[in-house]
């Protein structure tokens, strides 16, 4: 699944129908949290212990489905990352704004040596 941002639902209806323009974003990053981001961006995202924000691509859509194309590995934690429960794309590898987010089905706590791997097809964004 996964849901708006509060920043891209608004650049969509300003888009759409008053004519400003939205700048897509020439590369999207996937974010790990530890607490929900909420619509406004404001979840806690994982800092620290060699977290850092990955590339992430996805396939066409079909009947307003996507996935990850490709599997987004992210740096091994060299310290406790704290239990993973959501994830957020942003346009951008620091700061940036939040476009999507969702929850993961399965939340999982990260500590020194392991490493977050999201497989090609398992990050599911569908709109209707």
């Amino acid at each position: 699944m996964g849901a708006l941002s509060s920043y891209l639902r608004d650049g969509i209806v300003n888009h759409v129908l008053r004519n400003t323009a939205l700048t897509s974003p020439a590369t999207v990053y996937l974010a790990l949290y530890t607490s929900d981001p909420t619509p406004a961006g404001t979840g806690t995202e994982v800092s620290g212990n060699g977290y850092a924000r990955q590339v992430v691509t996805f396939t066409a859509p079909v009947g307003g489905a996507t996935d990850n194309a490709a599997q987004v590995s992210f740096p091994e934690a060299t310290g406790n990352w704290g239990t993973v429960t959501h994830w957020g794309i942003l346009d951008a590898a620091t700061a940036g704004n939040l476009l999507l987010f969702g929850a993961f089905t399965t939340p999982k706590a990260y500590s020194a040596g392991d490493q977050a791997i999201i497989k090609a097809n398992e990050l599911n964004i569908t709109f209707s």
